[in-house]
């Protein structure tokens, strides 16, 4: 029944309003048990070759497609598509950050963002910690939300819980050193596939929910730039559309990354944490939407 947009619409709604009254689980949560279990299948797997990684995705991954059998039943996929999303995690994660600059404690600031990113934050100056961290809430917005919408509604409870099981995998093992180029090019490319749709539509959602030409003309010309091809235009056009410029280098485990500078107008600052947030939500609420008059579409013709 998910490709029914009206049941998607309300299998959506009810996901988010959970995720907004509860957000994620504090024990328990199935993407951490995930994620632990990546960890061991990756202590056994390992070897710096692109065949061992991709038998470590298809072992991760395999145990999903059993669930295509399993009844659409309404209450099931939005406890499913709830596990799945993490949009007011994200924002929490996102406005502590902002609160640690606000308060003056930058120490502590480059703790939390560090809970966030995957980058050396030790070091940071503050306006590398609030470009960092908006920069994560930007991309993760696609990530732990609007990618799992998209693909809820294309796939069903199952496309959601692959799509965000190959991002954790991507968020594990995506990285261009010497342990993870070759194991964690199957998980990258997954993710890079799987992101390629709901990345732009996420970006265009980024785009209307505020400085809307300005946040098209950073897509066009500023996401090309961008090392990863679906990050580049979420985050050009999330800053872009909150009219802010974030970039600059990056230092990560092994490897330094000159990232550019995306968005047009001052400096982004602290408070623009919670208006990124605040775009996220935004853009799930633009899905729903979308849904509905898909909706009324199909009943008129």
């Amino acid at each position: 029944m998910w490709f029914d947009p009206f049941y998607c619409a309300g299998v959506v709604t009810l996901a988010l309003l959970l995720d907004r009254l509860f957000g994620e689980l504090p024990r328990f949560h199935p993407l951490v048990g995930f994620g632990l279990l990546a960890s061991w299948v990756k202590q056994r797997l390992w070897r710096p070759t692109k065949r061992r990684g991709l038998l470590a995705v298809f072992i991760l991954l395999l145990p999903v497609l059993p669930l295509l059998s399993l009844p659409s039943i309404w209450w099931i996929d939005v406890v499913i598509l709830y596990f799945v999303i993490g949009g007011r995690s994200l924002c929490e994660h996102g406005n502590a950050v902002g609160e640690a600059l606000k308060q003056g404690d930058l120490v502590l600031a480059r703790q939390r963002v560090g809970m966030i990113v995957s980058r050396k934050t030790a070091k940071l100056t503050e306006q590398q910690v609030v470009n960092a961290t908006l920069e994560s809430v930007l991309e993760n917005g696609n990530d732990a939300v609007f990618g799992a919408l998209f693909w809820f509604t294309v796939a069903g409870p199952v496309g959601a819980v692959l799509y965000r099981l190959s991002n954790t995998l991507d968020a594990m093992w995506g990285y261009k050193n010497q342990t993870y180029l070759q194991f964690g090019w199957c998980a990258a490319k997954l993710d890079d596939l799987l992101n390629y749709i709901p990345a732009r539509l996420c970006a265009l959602a980024y785009a209307l929910g505020g400085n809307t030409s300005i946040a098209l003309k950073c897509w066009r010309v500023q996401a090309p730039k961008c090392a990863s091809p679906n990050g580049g235009p979420v985050m050009a056009a999330g800053a872009g559309s909150l009219h802010i410029t974030m970039g600059g280098a990056a230092e990560y485990d092994g490897y330094i990354c000159d990232k550019p500078m995306l968005g047009e107008g001052r400096a982004a600052q602290a408070s623009d944490i919670n208006r990124a947030c605040n775009l996220v939500r935004l853009s799930a609420i633009y899905w729903v939407v979308t849904l509905l008059m898909l909706s009324l579409l199909v009943t008129i013709f």
